[in-house]
């Protein structure tokens, strides 16, 4: 790689602005949808699971185009790929507001997602490029940022726009912003010369469709299993066996095609290996915590999307605000392996801290410091593992190895939240069985409690024997509530556990030999 692509001065500044611009296109569109899916279900006359797939869809185009990203860009030249990507994206924006059914809409979402996937790995590509070597620690940390604060963004700004407009308008808005940032990416951005393209003949075509069809596949059932009830449904059955099948050809085909579209190879390297794992661990807390949250607040707490998103914030900011300093101190030289290991023992404390403060009335202000200490927590994951996954790469192979990184964090992400979601219903209903046990019809306390309600019903002006159903009722959804809320008690708790167990195998990571400064620039896919 050349050093020509590194900037100075407005043009720098403008570049970095495209790229960020992009970025967050692409995540804060991942999750500003989540706040509007009722409106939608109304609007377009949809069930819930159909209207789900509006987010399986994005996540799905998403997953299937990242590993191919590095291959693209050689292909098309950078420029004009990313320039495509964006009219892509903004494109099927403009589609997406304008769908009239809820298939059209998954549709254009699939597509919106297959142009959204490059934004950000090209982003990152072109922001690292455009930094000298000695300040590419610094253009991961402003990545990063964008990388970060995005999905927190997309809930209140999304609830904001369903409470003073129409859904359609969380669409619409990424209209003004791709149109600008196709002009810059066309003005500004440079495409480095290290590639000749491969003939129509050499592309590995059934290597695409083979890694199309596993990855979206996997996508399909980790979003879908919980509502269809796993492996009780023909159809998850089908794609999980499409999924291994196809995993396994995909891996023959990869180690065996001349040109493969992935390269496989590359995880030869110890470093990457285990990077690649952490990655997906850091998906799992990263996404499974930013839908754990908001989930109970909205569920128990009856907060409105934009209180809940508004929640988030303080955290996303102590995020930004330790990035530059983690930045800062990898390039003096401090451990990786030190920084993870903080960084999973603070997502621990955060975890735990969730468990004991969770009740069905939890005050806002009890949120507030366990939510730093996630922040903090975030901070210093997000930049040391990337680093260290690709510490030992040379070249080309480090756009490859982020390319795996990225689409196991993406991965991780679809885990998390599918295992999250079927975790809390089931441990919910084995938690209200469990209390209803304990509910005895002549125990004094539950015949006092039922008295009671009964009583304050009678008094709103209802007949003795429709007062008496109404407190059952009463009683019966405390009870559900309860059991909700000792079920996201235990995800809590889950989750932090899982993050102290992988402790110890980062410390285990080898040290590189020569001190030379790590070059991060395709490092955060």
């Amino acid at each position: 790689m050349q050093d020509s692509l590194v900037e100075y001065g407005a043009r720098r500044v403008i570049i970095t602005i495209t790229a960020i611009l992009c970025a967050l296109l692409e995540i804060v569109d991942s999750t500003i949808v989540n706040v509007a899916l009722n409106e939608m279900k109304g609007n377009l006359g949809a069930t819930l699971s159909e209207v789900g797939w509006v987010i399986t869809a994005y996540a799905i185009g998403n997953v299937i185009i990242v590993p191919m990203t590095s291959w693209l860009s050689q292909q098309f030249g950078r420029r004009n790929y990313f320039a495509a990507s964006i009219i892509i994206f903004t494109v099927f924006s403009f589609l997406c507001g304008n769908a009239t059914n809820i298939w059209e809409l998954v549709f254009f979402r699939l597509m919106q997602g297959i142009g959204g996937g490059a934004l950000l790995v090209t982003s990152q590509t072109i922001i690292t490029e455009s930094y000298p070597i000695e300040k590419r620690s610094m253009a991961q940390a402003i990545y990063g940022l964008g990388v970060i604060i995005g999905p927190t963004l997309g809930p209140p700004l999304g609830g904001y726009i369903v409470d003073n407009f129409s859904w359609p308008y969380i669409f619409y808005i990424n209209i003004p912003i791709g149109i600008a940032a196709t002009l810059m990416t066309l003005q500004f951005v440079r495409s480095p010369k290290y590639a000749e393209k491969r003939k129509v003949s050499d592309v590995d075509w059934l290597g695409i469709a083979l890694l199309a069809v596993t990855v979206g596949s996997l996508q399909f059932i980790l979003e879908r299993g919980h509502e269809e009830d796993w492996f009780a449904s023909g159809m998850i059955v089908a794609f999980t066996v499409t999924a291994v099948l196809g995993f396994i050809l995909f891996l023959w085909r990869e180690l065996t095609f001349k040109y493969p579209i992935v390269e496989l190879r590359v995880l030869k390297n110890g470093n990457l290996r285990i990077g690649t794992m952490m990655s997906f661990v850091l998906g799992f807390g990263l996404y499974g915590s930013t839908f754990v949250v908001p989930l109970y607040t909205q569920s128990i707490l009856g907060w409105t999307a934009l209180q809940s998103g508004a929640l988030m914030i303080p955290a996303a900011l102590t995020t930004a605000f330790m990035m530059p300093i983690i930045g800062r101190l990898l390039s003096k030289g401090a451990k990786q392996q030190i920084l993870v290991s903080l960084g999973l023992f603070l997502f621990f404390i955060y975890s735990f801290w969730g468990y004991k403060i969770l009740t069905p009335d939890t005050s806002k202000d009890a949120f507030f410091w366990m939510l730093i200490v996630r922040g903090a927590g975030l901070g210093l994951l997000f930049i040391p593992i990337t680093s260290l996954s690709l510490s030992t790469l040379k070249g080309q192979e480090i756009g490859q190895g982020a390319a795996f990184t990225g689409m196991m964090r993406q991965l991780g992400g679809s885990f998390g939240i599918a295992a999250i979601t079927t975790f809390i219903a089931n441990a919910g209903q084995k938690y209200r069985l469990n209390l209803i046990s304990h509910l005895d019809e002549t125990d004094f306390a539950v015949q006092q409690r039922l008295q009671a309600l009964k009583a304050s019903f009678m008094a709103k002006g209802m007949t003795p024997d429709a007062a008496m159903n109404a407190a059952y009722k009463m009683l019966d959804l405390s009870v559900t509530k309860q059991a909700t809320v000792l079920s996201y008690m235990d995800v809590f708790l889950y989750l932090g556990v899982i993050f102290l167990v992988c402790i110890p195998f980062i410390l285990f990571i080898k040290e590189r030999k020569t001190k030379e400064k790590i070059d991060l620039s395709e490092a955060m896919h």
